[in-house]
């Protein structure tokens, strides 16, 4: 009797789960033949990198005021040291505070690289969704971001479907 009612319980259990539907997909692949994407990665490149140098150029002129105080530091009255100390002191801050302005989690690059590449991932997001409604998908996984994924077959793979949905050609 106790093995009957397992056995429908296991039943009960395991043929709900072969009515689902899944796909993967990967999101690199797509992004990476999506032109548009990898011409923004590149915006945002040179930007950070243009940034970069202007916060090092603050930042080597801040060391630069502080060698030649050093140097100079026996020669100064205590007002000239003072004087010197706080503009050293600023320059290190305007260094802190232009990295903080490009670079931190709310900073200009974050909110360049949203502006830049919201749009292309919502337009591919709702390729997928349309996809994933139009072939009964209850679940779909992205193949380069989970690494729960151990082995997915290439038939429910749907990232070229996705890409001639936006377009491009694979």
């Amino acid at each position: 009797m106790k093995k009957a009612l397992l056995i429908c319980l296991l039943f009960a259990a395991v043929l709900p789960l072969q009515a689902q539907k899944f796909a993967l997909v990967d999101m690199d692949y797509i992004f990476k033949n999506i032109p548009a994407y990898e011409r923004a990665n590149e915006q945002l490149s040179q930007v950070s990198k243009k940034w970069q140098a202007e916060v090092e150029a603050v930042q080597i002129e801040a060391q630069t005021m502080y060698k030649n105080y050093q140097n100079e530091v026996v020669f100064l009255s205590q007002e000239q040291k003072k004087a010197r100390q706080d503009a050293i002191v600023a320059k290190e801050k305007e260094a802190a505070d232009l990295k903080k302005k490009y670079f931190a989690p709310d900073g200009e690059l974050y909110k360049k690289r949203t502006a830049l590449m919201t749009p292309i991932q919502e337009e591919v997001y709702n390729a997928v969704k349309d996809i994933a409604d139009l072939r009964g998908y209850q679940l779909v996984l992205d193949r380069a971001s989970d690494q729960g994924i151990i082995f997915g077959s290439p038939k429910i793979d749907i990232s070229n479907e996705v890409l001639s949905k936006l377009g491009y050609a694979n």
